[in-house]
């Protein structure tokens, strides 16, 4: 086992994780309970995916249905997570907000902080010894005091440029560089606010400091339009050191054989990875896979690729709940579960009670057995992440209703249910219909499953005018559903 695990890491190799001492472990260290190993994370964000989110109309679509969004609306001011039900917060350890006595804090709004911080400081939180102190003279000239008492900038500042941010938290003008800088990402004043409340320190960043970290984040593959989301997600990054945080976290994705293509999307996709410990937290995490689960030390580098979130969530809760779980409800062997992990590990984020149960139920009622659930979820295990109303329960009942097929050709073509209704499944049928080539009998799910030009030359017909007719479907249901909200 020894020389599995340190062939794991080719550029990057595991390190010793000392054994812990014999009292209890504390977070972000790994040990062993009898024969298993146990990782403990040092914190995880319990709002990590959207497994539920509808592409918007007149979109692009992809001819597989998932509710899961690869990417960001780009439009979307709000680039915070949501929770989609399909989460349990009880397996995520919540990061403390301590003082510096290590005592628990209650949360507090901004307001809230502003009054206590105006309270305690005034004037002095231009002033605090931290950062460059500019002469007396300078810094009466630069403020002014309003009537109700709000720190302003002076007439000849950049207050105009953010009116809203300096009326909401009391703001130091050697701040407005790396504000200035940040807003070349297109973050907002609501998005500087989002960044104070989450960690206030974020905007008092030397501004060529937090350009050397930005630039050496894009220098491996973030792109310009991420690092808005990156930084609400994780403000803390304009902190992180280069040599000795990021760097180092880089340095262990590509050890796990993640290509450099791909390094900036894990990046966006799970910026919080750069808050936990290499060693005691991010490898101890991986070897868990690897020894534990059981995912082939080849395929490791996969599995991130697949769900990033995987390597800043308590893994071993997360497994051992829904390999208990898929055991008893279906009868799943562990191969099949392992399975299930490296094809869609996103099946480690959902809720059992809110994800996996409703999702199997539904397989039930319409006439599917366990074998026959087991051998789809095995086949194709996204069917777990994409909705019931919107999703499965209308191709469900247009597998009956149209295509006058029976519930078990699904356990030959599980394919059925990830391609998407409007741009692949209705379209095809309809179009063999309007040319009289579609079968009198059940249709064949093989025709749904080929490409559009492999379709269309089966069918001696150009992709264009297949291409066509799709287009005046699609328009012809959206004029149906917009009057039907009429």
């Amino acid at each position: 086992m020894a020389a599995t695990i340190h062939s794991l890491y080719p550029y990057n190799p595991f390190f010793h994780i000392p054994a812990p001492p014999s009292s209890s472990p504390s977070c972000g260290s790994s040990f062993r309970r009898g024969s298993k190993l146990v990782v403990l994370a040092a914190h995880s964000n319990p709002k990590i995916l959207k497994t539920n989110r509808m592409s918007k109309y007149g979109r692009a679509l992809s001819m597989y249905d998932s509710d899961e969004d690869d990417e960001e609306d780009e439009d979307d001011d709000d680039d915070d997570e949501e929770d989609d039900g399909l989460l349990s917060d009880d397996e995520f350890a919540e990061p403390a907000d301590l003082d510096v006595n290590n005592k628990r804090r209650k949360s507090r709004t901004v307001a809230e902080r502003n009054r206590e911080r105006e309270k305690e400081r005034g004037l002095r939180s231009f002033d605090d010894g931290q950062s460059n102190r500019m002469p007396k003279s300078e810094r009466l000239a630069s403020f002014q005091q309003n009537d109700s008492g709000k720190l302003q900038f002076g007439r000849n500042s950049k207050e105009k440029k953010y009116p809203r941010l300096s009326e909401e938290i009391v703001m130091d003008v050697k701040w407005l560089p790396l504000l200035d800088y940040l807003s070349t990402f297109e973050i907002k004043e609501s998005h500087f606010l989002q960044m104070y409340e989450r960690h206030m320190p974020s905007l008092q960043i030397n501004v060529c400091s937090a350009q050397e970290r930005l630039d050496y984040l894009m220098s491996v593959g973030v792109k310009h339009r991420d690092v808005r989301k990156i930084l609400l997600r994780q403000p803390q990054i304009l902190e992180y050191t280069i040599e000795n945080n990021l760097k180092a976290h880089v340095d262990f994705l590509r050890g796990l054989g993640i290509p450099n293509s791909r390094i900036g999307q894990i990046i966006a996709a799970a910026p919080s990875l750069f808050s936990y410990s290499v060693d005691n937290s991010l490898k101890p995490t991986a070897r868990y896979l690897v020894e534990e689960v059981g995912i082939n030390e080849k395929d490791l580098g996969k599995v991130i690729q697949l769900s990033p979130q995987i390597l800043v969530q308590r893994i071993d809760i997360s497994w051992n709940t829904r390999y208990m779980f898929l055991s008893k409800e279906l009868g799943a062997p562990r191969d099949s579960v392992v399975k299930m992990v490296k094809k869609h590990p996103q099946l480690l984020h959902y809720s059992i009670d809110d994800g996996l149960l409703p999702r199997i139920n539904f397989l039930r009622s319409i006439g599917m057995k366990n074998p026959d659930i087991l051998k789809v979820l095995t086949s194709l295990t996204q069917v777990l992440s994409l909705s019931l109303e919107d999703n499965l329960k209308p191709k469900y009942l247009y597998l009956v209703n149209e295509l006058r097929n029976e519930v078990k050709s699904l356990t030959k073509y599980p394919m059925y249910l990830s391609l998407s209704l409007d741009q692949r499944i209705r379209p095809r049928h309809k179009f063999l219909v309007s040319l009289k080539k579609a079968p009198k009998g059940p249709f064949p799910l093989g025709y749904l499953v080929p490409t559009d030009e492999s379709f269309c030359q089966r069918w001696d017909t150009s992709l264009d005018t297949y291409l066509a007719f799709r287009q005046r479907l699609l328009l012809k249901k959206f004029a149906e559903k917009y009057e039907r909200k009429m």
